[in-house]
């Protein structure tokens, strides 16, 4: 299973760091190839040697050897591995992660990593439990690195409660199965509609929304994860993957237009965007001066791209959004006959911590089979896993 694989370890400053010596002999036995990185703090709990002689591999700490010179490149080890893996993350680690902080060649590493992140927390109960600690978590998961949470049992305080790290068998599985995973969807095309539209009322003026394109790019990060192949076609936005095919429009007419081109060789299509419903009929081709006490800007509907393609689908499966502020489940299950969907997904205004410009959302999703599953908060990462995890379950 992880013949071949490269894994990145990196272990920070905790007693549960002594575990590291035995996961790492699980996965060179189980074919891996195994490099690790401490930091300063890691050290003073398990030796560099240790680690090299398990791992068959130097052992990483700093930027540079201070002897010789040889400088320990981040960005090709960022690059190198096919999973990060961060056992015992400490909640030093922690809060710098969840806030862009890199004063050591661990943080460079995970801020130059192009593959998924795990990470196992471990620490005492209270620092566990701790909001801050919890916060930076949740932090973590909405930037799509996975959190394997601490578990319950004695801890090097004497005390009991959850903050142990997960057994070096335990996440011996969860990577297998990460790696499993990884190649579910393996030969399939995803086409994704991500972001906001600006109609042109003017060369400097627009039509828009707010918006930011985070649950579209979390959703073909999901679909990277499972192997599928990805291609984006996404409104202004700044936040998008780091690979897969990414093509950048304005308008709702140039959105319908890519997507067109490449809607017959998908094998699902998503359309989160936020599509503009209507555009200026007559753009001013000069900027319009302020003048007047009032401005008329007649208005015309945009094309529907959701509704335009569901009548050309065949053997496709569509996946919708329904962003709604009333009579929520009424016009999501509208939307879902009229555009010939398989799955949408409902998200409202009126809850707390969804909708544009948030990390989180709360959907629910119906589909064509009058199925019903409701989800509680969860950062939009998570959503992301919960959609590809339904197209995995329902794809034929």
């Amino acid at each position: 299973m992880l013949a071949g694989k490269k894994i990145l370890l990196a272990v920070c400053g905790s007693i549960a760091a002594y575990k590291t010596a035995f996961f790492v002999r699980l996965l060179v036995k189980e074919g891996a190839e195994v490099k690790v990185i401490m930091t300063e703090s890691a050290k003073d709990f398990i030796t560099p040697l240790t680690l090299a002689t398990l791992s068959k591999n130097p052992v990483y700490s700093e930027y540079f050897d201070k002897q010789s010179g040889e400088w320990h490149n981040h960005v090709e080890l960022g690059m190198w591995a096919d999973l990060m893996l961060i056992a015992p993350l400490s909640a030093n680690t922690l809060g710098k992660m969840a806030n862009g902080i890199c004063d050591n060649l661990l943080l460079a590493t995970y801020l130059s990593a192009k593959c998924p992140v795990m990470v196992a927390p471990a620490m005492d109960l209270d620092m566990y439990q701790h909001p801050t600690t919890q916060d930076n978590l949740k932090k973590l998961q909405s930037f799509g690195n996975e959190v394997i949470e601490a578990r319950d049992g004695e801890l090097a305080s004497g005390l009991s409660g959850q903050g142990r790290m997960a057994e070096p068998e335990e996440l011996l599985e969860i990577v297998k199965k990460k790696f499993a995973n990884s190649e579910v969807l393996k030969g399939k095309k995803v086409l994704i509609t991500s972001g906001p539209t600006f109609e042109a009322i003017d060369p400097v003026r627009f039509i828009g929304n707010h918006s930011s394109g985070k649950m579209g790019t979390a959703i073909a990060k999901a679909f990277q994860e499972v192997g599928a192949e990805v291609i984006m076609v996404s409104g202004p936005a700044t936040n998008f993957p780091s690979s897969g095919e990414i093509v950048k429009v304005n308008s709702a007419e140039e959105m319908l237009l890519e997507t067109q081109k490449r809607h017959s060789k998908a094998d699902i299509v998503v359309f989160s965007a936020a599509v503009s419903d209507y555009r200026p009929k007559n753009p001013a081709k000069e900027k319009i001066k302020k003048k007047e006490d009032s401005l008329q800007v007649e208005l015309i509907k945009n094309p529907d791209i959701a509704a335009d393609l569901g009548k050309k689908k065949k053997n496709q499966f569509h996946i919708g959004f329904a962003l709604e502020t009333n009579n929520e489940e009424i016009n999501a299950k509208e939307k879902l006959k009229k555009k010939n969907f398989d799955l949408i997904v409902l998200n409202s205004l009126n809850d707390n911590g969804a909708g544009f410009q948030k990390d989180t959302n709360k959907v629910t999703f119906f589909d064509k089979n009058n199925n019903e599953h409701k989800f509680e908060l969860k950062s939009k990462a998570e959503v992301a896993r919960d959609i590809v995890d339904y197209v995995i379950k329902n794809l034929k």
